[in-house]
C-alpha cells in the first residue's frame, strides 16, 4: 500500500516520512506512549472558507433569534445572520488573527447565550441534526466531503507507526465531538477545544451549559490545554494559522534537543481544487523558520475525498 497516496513526491512528504522513521525505528526510537500528534481542525483537517463550519450552524440560530426579537437584527452578529451579509463575521475572524479581539468577543458572547442552560445531550442531538442536512455554502456537498483527504491519510500513517492523534482546535469542543469519529477516525475523548462552562443539575441529573466560556483554545492557550488534557508534549503538530504557531513550536521544542515536527497547511492553490487561497491570518506562522509548510498547490495531488469515498 502506498504511503500517503494523496501527497506528491517532494521535500514535504519526504520530511514527514523521514521524521516518522527517525522517531519510530532504531536505538533512538521514541517510546510509543510519547508519540503524540495534535491537529488543529478548521482549515487544517477540513474547509474553513468561506465560513467556519460552527458559524454556519449558529448563523441559523441567530437568524431565528432575530425573527423572534426584531430589535436584535440591528446589532451584530444577529444583523449579519438576518441579512445574509456575512462579511462582518469573516472580518471578525481576520481581526482576531491580527490581534484585535473586540468583534470576536461579541461573537463569543452571542455563542454562549445560545447554549446557556441547555442540556449537553440536547446540544449534541441538535448538532447531529445540523450535520445530517447542512451543505457547504459554495460546493453544495455535505461537510463530510469537505475533509482534507491528505490529512486523513497522515493521521492513519501516524497511527500505523504508534502515534496517538488528538484534535486541538479553537473550535468549540462539543460541536466537534459528534463528528470527529466518523470524519477523521478520532474519538470524542481525544478532542480538545474551546469550551463553554458546565454545571451539574442535581434535580434533572443532567450536565448543562452556563453562560460563560471556560476556555478559548487558541494561540498560547493551546500548549497549556495540550498539557492539561494530555499531559505530554506532542511530537508532531499541524495547523494552518497564526493561532496555531505556539502549538507547532511547542511540538518542535526548544534547547532541550528533542525531536519534533511542526507542520503548517498553506492554502495557496488557485486551481479551485481546495479552499480559496489565503495568507491572511497565517503571516506570522508562514514566516517562522522552524515550521515545515505544506503547500496545498504543490504537495497535495487531491484535496477532498473522491465522490462516494
Amino acid at each position: 500500500m502506498t504511503t500517503l497516496p494523496s501527497w506528491r513526491d517532494g521535500i514535504t512528504r519526504k520530511t514527514i516520512i523521514d521524521f516518522v522513521e527517525s522517531v519510530t525505528t532504531g536505538p533512538d526510537a521514541v517510546p510509543v506512549e510519547e508519540r503524540i500528534a495534535v491537529f488543529d481542525n478548521d482549515g487544517t483537517l477540513w474547509s474553513e472558507k468561506p465560513l467556519i463550519v460552527q458559524l454556519h450552524y449558529v448563523i441559523g440560530k441567530w437568524a431565528d433569534a432575530a425573527k423572534a426579537d426584531p430589535s436584535l437584527a440591528e446589532r451584530q452578529p444577529y444583523k449579519a445572520a438576518a441579512t445574509g451579509d456575512l462579511s462582518w463575521l469573516g472580518a471578525a475572524v481576520d481581526k482576531h488573527y491580527a490581534g484585535d479581539d473586540d468583534d470576536l468577543k461579541v461573537i463569543i458572547g452571542s455563542l454562549t447565550g445560545l447554549t446557556d442552560g441547555v442540556d449537553v445531550d440536547a446540544y449534541a442531538a441538535d448538532i447531529g441534526e445540523f450535520f445530517r442536512t447542512a451543505r457547504h455554502p459554495v460546493r453544495d456537498v455535505p461537510y463530510s466531503e469537505m475533509v482534507y483527504e491528505p490529512m486523513r491519510e497522515l493521521m492513519r500513517y501516524l497511527e500505523a507507526n504508534g502515534f496517538t492523534c488528538y484534535i486541538v482546535s479553537g473550535g468549540e469542543r462539543d460541536f466537534m465531538r459528534g463528528i470527529t469519529e466518523s470524519f477523521y477516525g478520532i474519538p470524542a475523548e481525544r478532542v480538545v477545544g474551546s469550551a463553554f462552562g458546565l454545571t451539574y443539575d442535581e434535580d434533572s441529573r443532567a450536565v448543562r451549559y452556563t453562560a460563560g466560556l471556560d476556555f478559548f483554545d487558541d494561540g498560547p492557550v493551546k500548549p497549556v490545554r495540550i498539557w492539561s488534557r494530555i499531559g505530554r508534549r506532542p511530537l508532531l503538530a499541524c495547523g494552518n494559522s497564526n493561532g496555531d504557531l505556539p502549538m507547532l513550536q511547542f511540538a518542535v521544542g526548544g534547547a532541550d534537543g528533542r525531536r519534533g515536527l511542526g507542520l503548517l497547511v498553506h492554502h495557496d492553490d488557485h486551481s479551485g481544487r481546495g479552499d480559496a487561497p489565503y495568507d491572511k491570518g497565517a503571516e506570522k506562522a508562514l514566516a517562522a523558520d522552524d515550521v515545515t509548510v505544506i503547500s496545498v498547490a504543490d504537495d497535495w495531488s487531491q484535496v477532498f475525498p473522491a465522490p462516494g469515498a
